[in-house]
């Protein structure tokens, strides 16, 4: 080597497997634009989902801190150790984000409080570290859960290592279940949601380390962070606000990042509006807003080229068009309903008052985005515009800009909100104290004994100097999430009040879609013989992506059908338009929901629907509505207000 490698890092830095209950996976992306999935990608032979794997890089840096190469066993020995756990069941339970002030005197009691506090590891998944090397091996991560006198064999993920000796980290298989048979909801709890007892999931995290040799020298390596998480059903859609957008504003706010003289209209401003945008594949409010046929669309390029330059000189013509755009956005500390995005924040239905008193009801302009917002109105910007960025070749990417690309890469497909507690990870990412440096989660000692905090976990324990907050452990990241994953996933969804709108605000439809355009109306839409009204109707209808799981009207059986059913469920992918599709006024590229077995799952919802009908009557307009949302009924929606936000008034 030209230069000598002195130390290592393992990048990305935190990377997130994705579930599914296919035995296949593929590769998470690593790049910012990657070329769209497709849904053969998503889908193995039989239908089943297949997961999302992240892969593990090491580089090697010099004295001055430059990246010498990527070490692969082409120039290193190099052995990777995993050690993942899920730790959800023996944590404490999830109400709200408890750095929320609203949070100050709330008090989280024990997930399975009445368990045995000499046997609560029983309740922790753990297999201890796996180490794997060389060239195209493979291991497993799997533990035991034991509730009472049952218990289950639990994969939490397989370990391979490729070619070149890079680590492949893939999850489980999204399994939840009870091994005593307990429901998956019990409402005689307050707090049941996401907190279900006698329960466990496959969703794991904790740190991958490596020891590397180079012609038996060894080199200090840093160590990095790998979190299962639940299944992308909209793999090309990003969320209005990326984890990497959260991590930029916490890393720039500790100093670890400069803050740039500039903002950049192609990576700072145009994504605000371009991800609204987008997100009409997976809302129809949205679509109707902000989609093709809306009433603005945010892709247009005549309308991006007005507010991407100072056009006229100093006379700035469309400097108004800026400044009224940037007073669309909701301000911090906003209980209006009013203004963009039409997206749910933590606070929504979790902490007390009704349903528009709280600020972080609805999401705002975080930090970093509201001074670049603010640069951009008053036209102090970088006009690097020149049409939407192009699709990345990660090989193509120089090589001293490959490690903190992995890193955004990797957070960047994650959802900063609503932390509800959340798709991915939860607000614990919002603080510091969590990182070592940059994308760097600090890490306990091994061997360290589970943190313990007694009956009650407060807000003074959690942000003590030795509280939760600070160094991590196998499982400790994930133990904040909601149990069994299903419920969050499935629970988070938009329309709760058709009254004011049956289809906004929403959670997280660029994970998990609310609305989509089904095959069979773009099939409508592709097909030439039918008239251009009917075709553009097709098109402009976004049906409930909930429907393949069949109408009903119990939660709990919701929940359960998705525990047992995955593969039913729609992955949202990227289809060619119509040729005509300039004379249409569509898109020339179209993104389509896609079922394992399109004709039968939709024929099968509409007999199984039919039959829920015939039984309930004829709906009333009230039930209608909320059928436009997604819910088979209005009495479903309100059974599923009172239990999951009984701090909201019930519209």
């Amino acid at each position: 080597m030209a230069a000598e490698v002195v130390r290592a890092e393992i990048h990305p830095g935190i990377g997130i497997a994705r579930v599914g209950n296919s035995q296949e996976w593929i590769l998470a992306p690593e790049v910012m634009r990657p070329a769209p999935r497709t849904a053969a990608q998503c889908r193995d032979e039989t239908g089943a989902i297949r997961r999302e794997a992240v892969r593990f890089r090491i580089y090697g840096y010099d004295e001055h801190g430059e990246v010498v190469k990527e070490l692969t066993a082409d120039d290193a020995e190099i052995e990777w150790t995993v050690h993942i756990a899920a730790a959800k069941a023996a944590w404490y339970i999830f109400i709200a984000a408890m750095d929320r002030p609203e949070m100050k005197d709330r008090m989280l009691r024990r997930r399975n409080p009445d368990y045995e506090l000499s046997k609560r590891s029983d309740l922790r998944i753990d297999p201890g570290p796996v180490t794997i090397g060389g060239r195209n091996s493979a291991s497993q991560c799997s533990g035991r859960f034991t509730y009472r006198d049952a218990g289950a064999e639990v994969l939490l993920g397989d370990l391979a290592t490729d070619e070149a000796g890079r680590l492949v980290v893939a999850a489980g298989r999204g399994v939840s279940g009870s091994p005593t048979g307990l429901p998956p909801i019990s409402t005689e709890d307050d707090d049941w949601f996401g907190n279900t007892s006698g329960w466990y999931d496959d969703i794991a995290d904790g740190p991958v380390t490596a020891t590397v040799r180079i012609d038996g020298r060894k080199i200090p390596c840093s160590n990095a962070w790998v979190a299962s998480a639940p299944p992308n059903f909209a793999p090309d859609i990003l969320g209005w606000r990326t984890l990497d957008d959260l991590m930029q504003d916490v890393f720039t706010n500790a100093r670890w990042l400069d803050r740039p003289a500039l903002p950049s209209f192609s990576h700072d401003i145009y994504p605000l509006f371009e991800r609204l945008a987008r997100l009409q594949w997976v809302n129809q409010g949205i679509a109707n807003i902000f989609g093709a046929h809306g009433v603005t669309d945010f892709t247009d390029p005549d309308f991006v080229d007005k507010i991407a330059r100072i056009h006229n000189g100093e006379a700035d013509t469309y400097q108004p068009l800026r400044r009224s755009l940037a007073n669309l956005f909701r301000g911090k500390d906003s209980t209006s309903w009013q203004g963009l995005p039409p997206i749910y924040g933590d606070t929504f239905g979790t902490i007390g008052g009704s349903e528009a008193d709280q600020p972080g009801n609805l999401l705002s302009l975080w930090d970093r985005a509201k001074k670049s917002v603010d640069k951009w109105v008053a036209g102090h910007f970088d006009t690097d515009w020149s049409g939407p960025p192009s699709v990345q070749v990660f090989e193509d990417v120089p090589l001293a800009e490959q490690p903190r690309l992995l890193d955004r890469a990797a957070m960047h497909f994650c959802l900063a909100d609503a932390f509800h507690p959340g798709c991915e990870l939860t607000w614990l990412l919002r603080h510091p104290g969590l990182y070592e440096a940059p994308y760097r989660i600090r890490m306990r000692s091994a061997g360290a004994p589970p943190q313990d905090y007694g009956n009650g976990l407060t807000r003074e324990a959690i942000f003590a100097a030795n509280g939760p907050l600070q160094a991590q452990g196998p499982g400790d990241l994930t133990r904040w999430m909601a149990l069994p994953w299903q419920m969050d996933t499935l629970g988070c969804r938009s329309g709760y009040f058709p009254d004011l709108d049956p289809y906004l605000p929403t959670f997280w439809p660029a994970r998990v879609p609310n609305h989509v355009l089904t095959g069979e109306d773009y099939e409508i839409l592709m097909d030439k013989t039918k008239s251009p009204e009917e075709r553009i109707g097709a098109f402009t209808t976004r049906k409930s992506w909930y429907a393949p799981l069949g109408p009903d009207v119990s939660f709990a059986n919701a929940i359960q059908r998705m525990i047992d059913h995955l593969q039913k469920l729609g992955i949202v992918c990227l289809l060619p338009g119509p040729d005509d599709a300039a004379q249409l006024g569509v898109p020339k590229e179209i993104y389509v929901e896609h079922l394992h077995a399109e004709k039968t799952a939709r024929a099968d919802f509409r007999a199984e629907f039919a039959a829920l009908r015939q039984l309930q009557g004829t709906p009333s307009e009230a039930d209608l509505q909320a059928q436009k949302a997604g819910w088979s009924s209005d009495s479903e929606r309100h059974s599923y207000l009172r239990a999951r936000f009984p701090h909201l008034q019930d519209r």
